[in-house]
């Protein structure tokens, strides 16, 4: 891939990137037009409402001048009708003579079939390597995920201290990390179509888990809260803001009573049994993804964080470090319940990635290894 190509495809990734709030549950894509003389043509961004596909906006943007010209996308284009015609029609139509793509539909219905009907009709395409690609794949992690299996990403987010606590046993007033790190959680939680976390986290914080980065979404947040018993408070900040974005997910043996307050605060109730007693978070996701929710954030306690991990339930970490140290043994840690009973079998993770995030703060970006899961789970 030539120079050129490398700054033309980050360009449409970028424009990509324009997506985060107002394309789900379909993908992030960016497109960009350059004709052979080099100068840009045309240029698109998907958003859901907006319905035509960035390959389609940039080729309409260029007109006439797509013939002969190059396309960058940063998205396969697709080969199957979906909300709309397949944009690799778009694409022979205009005359393209080049597609330069940054990543692969991970869809099933398509992971290289737009690619191929391209080559096959004699197109010149190019699949590029390296850290655009990366990129462009990790902008769509969720939809990929979500296309395979119908169920939401499910990251699990913790701000915790370097020896790994994420509460004190008596005055938890404060922050663990700075004001930049949290800056940076609001921007992913942006990036999320729902936000979950126990009852344990609402009764201790009385937080509002809302979106406040102020940036556009095509729906609100979806707030999802895991309360066994119907506990949450109807005077809590979660519940007195409601707006037809907030699910209690819960038991048959929460009491009528409890249910009916809530009914009438316009909190949604759902029922997800297990034979535990406890929510079954396995439905529970299940039901979100038939809802297209395509990515879940989770910032619970330990011990929801717990019956996550054990469950198999989690995808991600990220968990952000505050240059501070607890100790003691009754600091809460960031996972809690059993535990397991030797570090052979310890839950694993990999493509491991550390940045920094603000003044001696760093996040740990991770895959986890749900191998201990068996599919019956």
């Amino acid at each position: 891939m030539s120079e050129s190509d490398g700054r033309w495809l980050a360009e449409a990734v970028e424009l990509a990137r324009r997506g985060t709030g107002i394309a789900s549950p379909n993908p992030m894509v960016g497109a960009v037009v350059v004709d052979s003389t080099g100068l840009r043509v045309g240029e698109g961004c998907y958003s859901y409402e907006g319905r035509k596909h960035a390959e389609v906006l940039a080729l309409e943007q260029a007109g006439g001048r797509s013939q002969g010209a190059t396309l960058y996308v940063s998205l396969e284009p697709c080969s199957i009708h979906g909300r709309t015609p397949p944009c690799v029609r778009a694409v022979l139509e205009a005359g393209i003579a080049r597609v330069v793509c940054a990543s692969r539909d991970r869809n099933p219905n398509i992971d290289g079939a737009g690619l191929d009907a391209l080559r096959q009709a004699g197109v010149e395409v190019f699949e590029a390597s390296g850290e655009v690609a990366r990129q462009a794949e990790r902008l769509n992690q969720a939809f990929f995920h979500f296309a395979r299996t119908g169920r939401p990403l499910v990251t699990l987010k913790t701000a915790l201290t370097l020896d790994g606590k994420i509460a004190a046993p008596d005055d938890n007033t404060g922050w663990i990390t700075s004001s930049t790190a949290r800056a940076h959680v609001h921007r992913v939680r942006h990036s999320h179509d729902a936000i979950m976390t126990g009852i344990g986290t609402v009764q201790a914080d009385d937080c509002r888990l809302t979106d406040r980065t102020g940036l556009p979404r095509r729906r609100r947040l979806q707030r999802v809260i895991v309360d066994s018993l119907l506990r949450i408070p109807t005077d809590s900040r979660i519940v007195e803001s409601v707006q037809g974005d907030l699910l209690v997910a819960t038991t048959s043996a929460a009491t009528e009573r409890r249910r009916r307050a809530l009914e009438r605060a316009k909190v949604a109730i759902r029922v997800f049994d297990s034979p535990t007693g406890r929510v079954d978070l396995h439905a529970l996701f299940a039901w979100l993804g038939r809802r297209d929710i395509t990515s879940v954030m989770v910032e619970g306690g330990a011990k929801l964080n717990w019956a996550l991990l054990e469950g198999g339930a989690v995808d991600k970490i990220l968990l952000y470090f505050a240059p501070k140290i607890l100790g003691g043994f009754d600091s809460l840690p960031m996972v809690g319940g059993a535990g397991r009973r030797s570090r052979s079998g310890a839950i694993r993770v990999r493509n491991l990635r550390t940045s920094p995030v603000g003044p001696d703060e760093f996040l740990v970006d991770a895959t986890v290894v749900n191998d201990h899961v068996s599919p019956s789970d």
